[in-house]
């Protein structure tokens, strides 16, 4: 860490931080009495996720997700009830940091649970690092939140954009494919995405041919299709998700293409759309860190579990929120419940072991997942496991110094 950076990110603060809240207590300016009201307090949760736009199933998937976590801990986390301040953070960089301030200044959260877009975790990254608010991250695969822009207060329960698609690369090119396309959208996370899908697939030998961005949200995709169609690459790779995945599935069937030129992707594009893309997935093989049919008991009691609560079945996003909130009670579980131990919790959220529905996973150094990624394939409307892609995969996490 550089030395004059603020305490909501030096670990050396963060430590003193929990030192002189010992030291307090001791000198009874903390009394017990004071300790115990504090925990009886309702924690204060900030879910800063997208609530419309062509994100907004993913929102409520990861919302649904952690509030179940918190539901089978009898409605509490640490021996505290919830209470919930929501924002709806429209996909919108430019809205991030007032939309993370609204929730650490004006509602004065002691979490952040937040959010899906890159470039809106990027806009979160600075607010949080600043004030120091403990910050989780249940989807955003922005590498720099585990790369330079972590920090002691920074987790993440997803993935970084490195890891799912670093996986793919190997895999298209293991498939005898020796050319391909990427397609995305023009942000930080389509970006990413397809620079780790280049480097894993080139270093096995294969050729990145084309890259074909769109600015998001856009979705009108035939200029790109019939681009596709001309250039007559070996396989095609998209990372589209939510809403764009539908139609840009649809689009690729409806252009001849499926059939003729594999589709790949990461698992984003066929997660959550299956039944709304009909037979236009079928048989796409897809990387990701969950899939249908995990044969494990932890998995079969989650989705029993979310669709007794919510009438749906879940998905990687549901499953990323859910872990939120694991990671959360952990933390909260290691202080009692006393969440003005900061330094506790996090040493409490970095030494967890969590019994995910994607099979168990440690963080790493940066506060990453290091976990397996799995091979899928869409049979009618499950992304079914083949098998594992890469074992316990770790994010680089360039340029971390935490």
């Amino acid at each position: 860490m550089h030395k004059n950076e603020k305490i909501g990110y030096d670990r050396r603060e963060f430590l003193k931080g929990g030192t002189a809240i010992a030291a307090a207590t001791a000198a009874g300016v903390l009394s017990p009495t004071g300790i115990a009201l504090a925990q009886q307090a309702k924690l204060r949760v900030g879910l800063m996720l997208p609530y419309t736009g062509t994100y907004t199933p993913l929102g409520v998937a990861i919302t649904n997700g952690f509030k179940l976590a918190v539901q089978e801990r009898g409605g509490k986390l640490g021996g505290r009830e919830i209470e919930y301040f929501v924002v709806d953070d429209e996909s919108n960089p430019a809205k991030a940091p007032e939309n993370t301030n609204k929730l650490i200044q004006r509602d004065k959260v002691d979490v952040v649970i937040g959010t899906v877009h890159s470039g809106v975790a990027l806009g979160m990254a600075k607010v949080v690092r600043e004030t120091g608010v403990i910050w989780i991250n249940p989807n955003a695969g922005a590498d720099e939140v585990t790369g330079p822009l972590c920090a002691p207060n920074i987790f993440r329960t997803s993935f970084s954009n490195w890891q799912n698609t670093y996986a793919l690369g190997k895999v298209v090119k293991q498939r005898g494919h020796k050319t391909a396309v990427f397609i995305t959208h023009k942000y930080a996370a389509g970006e990413q995405m397809m620079s780790s899908f280049k480097d894993a697939f080139e270093k096995e030998g294969g050729k990145l041919v084309k890259e074909l961005y769109l600015p998001f949200p856009q979705v009108e995709f035939q200029a790109l299709l019939t681009e596709i169609a001309s250039i007559k690459p070996d396989a095609v790779v998209a990372f589209f998700s939510g809403g764009a995945a539908v139609k840009f599935i649809k689009d690729y069937q409806a252009a001849g293409l499926k059939g003729k030129i594999p589709l790949y992707g990461p698992g984003f594009l066929t997660d959550g759309v299956l039944e709304e893309v009909g037979d236009a997935a079928e048989g796409m093989e897809t990387t990701l860190h969950y899939a249908d049919g995990l044969d494990t008991k932890k998995d079969k009691a989650f989705r029993l579990a979310y669709v007794k609560a919510y009438k749906l079945q879940p998905d990687v996003f549901a499953v990323q929120g859910y872990d939120a909130g694991q990671l959360l009670a952990a933390g909260l579980d290691a202080v009692k419940g006393n969440v003005g131990d900061k330094a506790g919790m996090i040493k409490g959220m970095e030494a967890a072991k969590i019994d995910s529905p994607r099979g168990a996973f440690t963080l790493s150094k940066a506060h990453n997942p290091v976990q397996d990624i799995y091979l899928r394939k869409v049979v009618g409307k499950q992304n079914k496991v083949m098998s594992v892609a890469a074992k316990a995969l770790a994010d680089p996490a360039r340029g971390c110094k935490a």
